[in-house]
């Protein structure tokens, strides 16, 4: 038997699998691909997450375009964060040449431009659907992770919650959490007080400052209503999966509003999802493009939240895949769980590249047929080393790749071709709302209004013992004038000038009579 079929006769034994797959190239042998050596990757382990790793410009967001692309074809719906704003094409056909259609023979598919199903979203001032969550539903754990509390603030963030379930004060947006902590160290401070015990000013200043920091980042636009519903990204059309591409090209400055969002968005899934046990194809695939800036800014304590829904998320048929330049871009921890390898080409310019492409190597399966670490740097663009997890949770031989081409467009769409996207879509019109429901900020401003209404009531002159009413002289109006005028005084605030006024007007009656 030659060298080339016993290439393909370890490949082809690797990959028997008895349920659907998607093919995701040919296999290369000695730097030439072989013809017919299928690399297939089977739907029923996606669910066991993936590594999309490479230097620049070697493929890998080509790479997680055919990946999504084959999925939807499918049936199986994806969400794709898209930081370079270059997946917008897949809603178009890509474009048909000669470089392509050999291509595709070779690896033995038949070229199809097509266009797929795609749903724009945003979570800042991009076009599409406006993807937001309430702050309740993030909650004080959770919340306090995101603005790196320590174990003090993260109490008082608790309390902040408690007593807003308790007093049916509903937390939606950033603007209502920080009026809930103004109120309480000032006017609910003695209410507060007896109810929960005394809270720290120092803290309240520290979370604020905290908040604040967040608002920067643009968080006040995720912040709020409508909340999203994670079952919308689980939608079909026409037999496919709706690729959902949530365009993020503004916010690669604001790394922790990145990091809050894709957390928040794990942990809904993880919540909302029923358990799907073994089944044979997963119900929803995530892409993390850029995937360093989840894990390069996060604290230890949100590290290990995400971590640990990455572990569990896989039960509720959730497949989670990560693209960056490095695999040592994410933690151990995650990588010790991902099943798809996808690795193009590293570049090895110092001693310290060498050693980090050896280290790499020793992440693969061995193969008989190449040395992984030389291939690891002589790879060319469209080229991978591939391996996953059969359907006994067995790794699948190493294949060096040539990845097929995408069906959909390899560009970006002109704005003309994204306005017509984002008008036809029914979750625009269903999400791009402006809504301010009552809430914390509104309830504990009518409830300050009211008291002010009652203490100005309460201040009106009173009859004196001859049974007139006291009335104020011109030297008495011009007296608390000043006195309103004098810093000192305003600074110790309405309630505090109301009572010294009336304590001035006694005295000058007590004169008058």
């Amino acid at each position: 038997m030659s060298k080339i079929e016993q290439f393909k006769t370890h490949l082809a034994e690797g990959q028997v699998f008895k349920k659907d797959y998607i093919i995701l190239g040919t296999g290369i042998l000695d730097g030439e691909p072989i013809p017919q050596a299928q690399v297939k990757i089977p739907l029923k382990t996606m669910n066991r997450h993936g590594l999309i790793a490479g230097a620049t410009g070697t493929g890998k967001t080509k790479t997680l375009q055919v990946i999504a692309e084959q999925l939807s074809l499918k049936g199986i719906p994806s969400v794709l964060m898209d930081l370079k704003g270059d997946l917008s094409g897949l809603a178009k056909p890509g474009t048909t040449n000669d470089f392509i259609l050999k291509r595709s023979e070779t690896i033995g598919v038949d070229y199809d431009p097509q266009g797929l199903p795609v749903e724009l979203m945003s979570i800042s001032n991009e076009k599409g659907v406006r993807l937001k969550a309430t702050v309740s539903e993030f909650g004080p754990v959770l919340l306090s992770q995101i603005m790196e509390l320590n174990y003090t603030q993260q109490g008082v963030v608790a309390l902040v919650f408690r007593y807003c379930d308790t007093h049916h004060l509903p937390l939606l947006d950033l603007k209502d959490f920080k009026r809930v902590l103004q109120f309480i160290t000032n006017e609910g401070k003695d209410a507060i007080e007896k109810e929960f015990g005394q809270v720290s000013s120092a803290s309240v200043n520290t979370i604020m400052r905290k908040i604040i920091e967040l608002e920067q980042q643009g968080a006040e636009r995720f912040f709020g209503e409508l909340s999203f519903d994670v079952d919308d990204f689980v939608r079909t059309k026409d037999g496919k999966g709706v690729i959902s591409v949530i365009r993020l090209t503004d916010i690669q400055s604001r790394p922790k509003l990145f990091s809050t969002f894709m957390l928040s968005l794990l942990s809904e899934i993880y919540e909302s999802f029923p358990e799907q046990g073994d089944a044979d194809q997963p119900k929803l695939c995530l892409f993390i493009d850029e995937a360093h800036l989840v894990f390069s800014n996060a604290s230890k304590d949100l590290l290990e939240k995400i971590e640990a829904i990455i572990k569990l998320i896989r039960s509720k048929g959730v497949g989670v895949f990560f693209c960056t330049q490095t695999p040592t871009d994410v933690p151990e921890s995650v990588l010790g769980q991902l099943g798809l390898k996808v690795q193009h080409a590293l570049r090895a310019f110092t001693a310290k590249d060498r050693k980090a492409i050896t280290k790499t190597a020793e992440n693969y399966p061995d193969s008989p047929f190449y040395d992984t670490a030389e291939v690891l740097t002589a790879m060319g663009i469209g080229e991978a080393l591939v391996t996953a997890l059969n359907e006994k949770g067995i790794s699948t031989p190493l294949a060096h790749t040539l990845v097929r081409a995408p069906i959909t467009r390899m560009d970006i769409l002109s704005d003309s071709e994204i306005d017509q996207l984002v008008a036809t879509s029914d979750l625009v019109y269903k999400y791009n709302k402006d809504i301010d429901h009552d809430s914390a900020f509104e309830i504990l401003e009518r409830k300050m209004m009211s008291v002010q209404q009652e203490q100005e009531r309460s201040s009106q002159p009173l009859p004196n013992s001859s049974g007139r009413t006291t009335t104020r002289t011109k030297e008495d109006e011009s007296l608390i004038e000043e006195l309103s005028k004098n810093t000192m005084v305003r600074q110790l605030g309405r309630t505090l000038f109301r009572e010294l006024a009336r304590g001035i007007l006694g005295s000058f009656s007590g004169k008058k009579r």
